[in-house]
């Protein structure tokens, strides 16, 4: 059950978020196995003033956080990491080095599901 949280720039459309989430999605279940009914997706979209990042990002630069149960093997996040990024590049044009990804995995007695 991994939640996802998406930090981006306002001003992207409906159809680019739907894109962004399913890309987000897909390599989670490529990755690390989901079902593709485990969408726990958010998306946090912020004013240029309120989103501050280095001049050599674009402005499709975007903060994605994993948090996942543990168990998962370094190989398996790694994977997870190179999935969605490359996954944003072919269906967004967003360059790898514009994603930054944060994944988190609390131990079970973290969680209340």
């Amino acid at each position: 059950m991994p939640l996802v949280k998406i930090e981006l720039l306002k001003g992207k459309s409906a159809e680019y978020k739907k894109t962004l989430l399913e890309s987000v999605h897909a390599g989670l279940v490529e990755s690390l196995g989901i079902e593709d009914w485990d969408r726990f997706q958010r998306i946090i979209e912020y004013d240029k003033a309120d989103f501050e990042f280095p001049d050599f990002k674009s402005d499709n630069f975007m903060i994605i956080g994993l948090t996942i149960f543990p168990g998962r093997t370094a190989e398996q996040k790694q994977s997870a990491i190179t999935l969605i990024k490359n996954k944003l590049s072919s269906n967004l044009k967003i360059e790898p080095k514009d994603v930054f990804i944060v994944i988190n995995d609390p131990p079970r007695e973290n969680w209340s599901i």
